[in-house]
C-alpha cells in the first residue's frame, strides 16, 4: 500500500492546493487551481475571496491527490492559509457576509477611525499585533459603522482556515495561529481581550472554542469524503496562519529565528516568553503572534526586501531580460567595492522613505545594486536584535527560506553581517511540511509535530560567516 500519509489543504494567495505528505516528509502528490479576489461591484478596490468557488477548487485538487495516492493511504486532513481574514455567521452556520480580502482597501479608512474606539498604542502592546490595515479589527470597525446590524444579529465569527474545517466537520472552531493574528486578544493571556472587544462593540460569544495546531477538530464528514474522495471519519486536524507553519517546517525550535525572503523578508522566532518594551516597538515593523505551541509566542519584523531588488533590476538593467539579467546583476554587485565607494542605500521604498546618499559619478549600476543588498541586510540585523531583545534569546543560526535564498551572495552577505551560520533547506515546502507534522500528530501517526519534524530529517546546506 505504501506509507501512509496526511493531505494538507494550503489555501493561499494566488494558489489553493492539495498537498499529500507521507509519514517520512516525502511530498507524495500535489495539485493546484488559482486563486484570485472578486472586486466589489461598487468599488473596485474593495476585495472579496470568493469562498464557495475556493472550497470547490480544494475539492478538486484533493480529490486528483486522492486518486493519485490512494484514499485507504490517508490518514488525516488539515488546512492552512493566510492570516487575519474571515467572516460572520449565523446560527444554521451560513455565511452572512463575503469573506473580506486582506487586499480590501476599505480597511484602510476603518484603521484611522480605530482611535474613536481604543488608544492605538494600548492596543498594540495588550495585543501584541503592529499597525497594518488588514487586521481583522479594522473589519470590525467597519462593520459597526457599515453594517451594525449584522455585527448585532450575526452568531458566529470564523477565521478563513476554520470556514474550510467547519465545512469539513460540522463544528465550529477558530485555530490559535488565525486568532493570534486579529488584533482582537491579549497577547500574554492567548485568549480574545474583553477591553478590545468592548471597545468595537463585539461579542465574545461570536468566537467559537479557540483550538490549537494538532487538536482534532472532528471527523470528517461522509457528505465531504465523498466529495474528496477520501474515507469517512479520517481526523481533520486544526491547523491555520501559513507562516506560523513555515517557521515550523523549517525546523525552528525554541529561540530559533527564521527568515522568509521574498517580496518581503519576514523575520520571526519561536519563543517561550515575550518583553515589549513599549509601543514605540511597532513603528518599526515588529508584530507578535501566537506561536503553534499554546504559551508559547512568534514575534517578527518584516520589510520589503526583493520587490527592492525588482526596482533596481527594472531601473539599472533595462537592457537585460530573464536569468541572464539577475546573474550578471550579481555578478556585478561581487565586483563592486564593499563600501560602496561610500554610498548608502536605505531601502525603506514602500511608503516614500527610501533614500540613496553619498552618490557620486564613480558609482556604476553594481555599486549601486551592492548598496541596496547592504542596506536590506542592515534591516535584517535591527530585526533581529530586536527580536532578540523581545524574546530574551541570542541566536545562534538564521534558517532561510523562500525565493531569496537564490541568490548565494546575498545570503553570504547576510551571514558576514550577523556572525552566524545560515541555514538553507533543499525542501521549499516549508508551510505544507509544518501543517502536515500536526496533522500527522493529530492522526496518530507520529506521537507529536516535534516527532514528525525529526522523523523528515530535513536537509539544509550552510552558509558560514566570512
Amino acid at each position: 500500500m505504501g506509507e501512509e500519509a496526511v493531505l494538507v489543504l494550503d489555501c493561499g494567495s494566488t494558489n489553493v492546493r492539495a498537498i499529500a505528505v507521507g509519514q517520512s516528509g516525502t511530498v507524495l502528490a500535489r495539485a493546484a487551481e488559482k486563486n484570485v479576489t472578486i472586486a466589489d461591484p461598487q468599488h473596485e478596490n474593495w476585495h472579496y475571496w470568493p469562498f464557495e468557488q475556493l472550497f470547490d477548487k480544494l475539492v478538486t485538487c484533493a480529490r486528483r491527490v486522492a486518486q493519485e495516492v490512494g484514499p485507504e493511504r490517508i490518514r488525516a486532513v488539515t488546512v492552512t492559509t493566510f492570516g487575519a481574514d474571515g467572516t460572520f455567521l449565523d446560527a444554521k452556520g451560513s455565511l452572512l457576509h463575503p469573506v473580506i480580502s486582506w487586499k480590501c482597501t476599505r480597511t484602510l479608512e476603518a484603521q484611522e477611525h480605530v482611535s474613536n474606539y481604543i488608544d492605538p498604542d494600548r492596543l498594540m502592546t495588550l495585543s501584541g499585533v503592529g499597525r497594518f490595515p488588514f487586521n481583522t479589527l479594522n473589519k470590525f470597525v467597519w462593520f459597526r459603522e457599515n453594517h451594525p446590524d449584522l455585527l448585532a444579529n450575526a452568531e458566529h465569527f470564523l477565521f478563513m482556515s476554520s470556514l474550510f474545517t467547519h465545512r469539513l466537520t460540522g463544528r465550529l472552531t477558530n485555530d490559535a495561529t488565525m486568532v493570534g493574528t486579529a488584533q482582537m486578544t491579549d497577547l500574554k493571556a492567548q485568549d480574545f481581550s474583553a477591553e478590545i472587544l468592548d471597545a468595537v462593540g463585539a461579542r465574545r460569544s461570536l468566537f467559537p472554542e479557540t483550538v490549537f495546531p494538532g487538536e482534532v477538530i472532528g471527523p470528517l464528514l461522509p457528505e465531504m469524503a465523498t466529495a474528496l474522495g477520501l474515507e469517512a471519519g479520517i481526523p481533520v486536524v486544526s491547523a491555520g496562519h501559513d507562516t506560523q507553519f513555515a517557521i515550523f517546517g523549517a525546523g525552528a525550535s525554541a529561540d530559533q529565528p527564521v527568515l522568509s525572503s521574498g517580496t518581503w523578508e519576514i523575520l520571526m522566532a519561536r519563543c517561550a516568553t515575550i518583553d515589549l518594551p513599549s509601543a514605540d516597538i511597532f513603528q518599526d515593523a515588529f508584530t507578535c503572534e501566537w506561536d503553534v505551541k499554546r504559551g508559547h509566542y512568534t514575534p517578527g519584523y518584516q520589510y520589503v526586501a526583493s520587490a527592492v531588488v525588482e526596482w533596481v533590476a527594472r531601473v539599472m538593467y533595462p537592457d537585460l531580460s530573464g536569468s541572464e539579467k539577475y546573474d550578471i546583476m550579481i555578478r556585478d554587485a561581487m565586483a563592486a567595492p564593499e563600501d560602496c565607494l561610500g554610498m548608502t542605500f536605505h531601502p525603506d521604498m514602500l511608503i516614500g522613505k527610501g533614500e540613496m546618499s553619498n552618490l557620486s559619478l564613480d558609482v556604476d549600476r553594481g555599486i549601486l545594486f551592492r548598496a541596496a543588498l547592504n542596506g536590506l541586510v542592515k534591516r535584517l540585523q535591527t530585526g533581529l536584535a530586536l527580536l532578540e531583545q523581545v524574546g530574551r534569546f541570542k541566536a545562534s543560526k538564521l534558517t532561510l527560506v523562500g525565493g531569496g535564498t537564490r541568490n548565494q551572495f546575498w545570503t553570504q552577505l547576510k551571514a558576514n553581517a550577523l556572525g552566524i551560520p545560515i541555514y538553507v533547506l533543499d525542501e521549499p515546502e516549508t508551510t505544507v511540511l509544518g501543517a502536515s507534522m500536526f496533522a500527522m500528530q493529530g492522526a496518530g501517526l507520529h506521537a507529536s509535530a516535534e516527532a514528525a519534524r525529526e522523523a523528515y530529517a530535513l536537509q539544509a546546506h550552510v552558509t558560514m560567516p566570512q
